[in-house]
């Protein structure tokens, strides 16, 4: 109608709302007897052409052995294309798909599937399964063109130096946009789970909801149930504290590390000396994210805390064997134990 809003309004208006009602993976009940791989929240992956277009397929809990078998359904004919077979530790691509198909590899359960340039005979149903000679399982995702693909960004979680569960969802909000960022929206902290985002405290999100992802379920973290999204519900938004889940982008300008025995002071003033600025918590998850900031030494940022960037983890750095960015917390500012990452525009 002549005068109405366009497509890309409306998917940008109604997409967030259209996973508020997708209920949690915590909820076993909707999930009878084991599995290893995990059913994903939303069967349906949009993205258009010449992009590049993530399928995700998580395993809950790995079988001893196993193979994982990502193939493409054919419309209209009784038969898969096998795209790519992976050993969890080995891959290998098989046909016209398979030269622009790789593993994305997040963290040590992920055998989501990375298509690049996609093209318009991309679309269509892909199958991943999970082969162990015992329980053979498998999950069906659909892939379609000129939908509205979220934009690229990472979600990270946040809490102040006076400790968890301090803001109610204003403040939060107000958190997100000091450290160079937003609140995520439920779909964004999904993304960001099958990714590797695995988190125990309970954080808000854009919609007014408190949730938190959880991929190696254990009991401080909710009880050995599925692993999933666990959610606390909408909340009183002045009432109710929690921590809070940002989301941010790509960075315009650059994240760089200096080393020292500095203080919090004296890593602003280094950052000054360069002509930058201490960065925020956002701009370090941003140039880890898109960027591949690896540097294995904690570094002073902006709100007083102190992390440090890992995309190859390896011993004596860290300690974790997936890719992410460490905290040491918020040591006193008096402190001169650490270096800093600056922020130039």
């Amino acid at each position: 109608m002549p005068g109405g809003p366009s497509l890309s309004t409306l998917c940008h208006f109604l997409l967030p709302w259209v996973f508020l009602f997708h209920k949690a993976l915590g909820d076993s009940a909707s999930h009878p007897g084991p599995h290893y791989l995990l059913t994903p929240i939303h069967e349906v992956i949009h993205s258009h052409r010449g992009a590049t277009v993530t399928l995700p397929c998580v395993l809950g809990v790995p079988p001893p052995s196993y193979k994982v078998r990502w193939s493409k359904v054919e419309p209209g004919e009784l038969r898969e294309t096998l795209i790519l077979i992976t050993n969890g530790l080995h891959a290998r691509g098989y046909g016209h798909l398979g030269g622009r198909a790789r593993l994305r590899k997040g963290h040590r359960l992920d055998a989501s599937l990375i298509i690049a340039d996609v093209r318009l005979e991309d679309e269509g149903r892909y199958r991943c399964e999970l082969i162990n000679g015992i329980e053979d399982e498998s999950v069906a995702l659909t892939l379609r063109l000129e939908g509205c693909p979220p934009p690229p960004g990472v979600v990270f979680p946040y809490q102040p130096s006076r400790g968890r569960y301090q803001f109610n969802y204003y403040e939060a909000k107000q958190a997100c946009e000091e450290q160079d960022g937003r609140l995520a929206t439920y779909a964004q902290l999904y993304q960001a789970w099958t990714e590797g985002l695995d988190w125990c405290n309970a954080g808000w999100l854009l919609e007014g909801s408190v949730r938190y992802p959880v991929l190696t379920a254990r009991a401080p973290c909710g009880g050995h149930g599925r692993p999933g999204i666990r959610s606390y519900g909408p909340r009183d938004r002045k009432r109710d504290r929690y921590d809070a889940f940002c989301f941010t982008s790509a960075l315009a300008g650059q994240v760089f590390f200096v080393p020292g025995q500095l203080t919090l002071s004296e890593a602003h003033a280094a950052c000054r000396r360069r002509g930058a600025t201490v960065a925020k918590v956002g701009h370090l998850y941003a140039a880890w994210k898109f960027s591949g900031l690896d540097q294995c030494d904690g570094g002073w940022l902006a709100d007083g805390s102190v992390r440090f960037p890992i995309t190859t983890p390896r011993p004596r750095c860290g300690g974790l064997p997936d890719p992410g960015v460490r905290s040491f917390g918020f040591p006193r500012p008096q402190q001169a134990a650490y270096g800093t990452y600056c922020y130039s525009e």
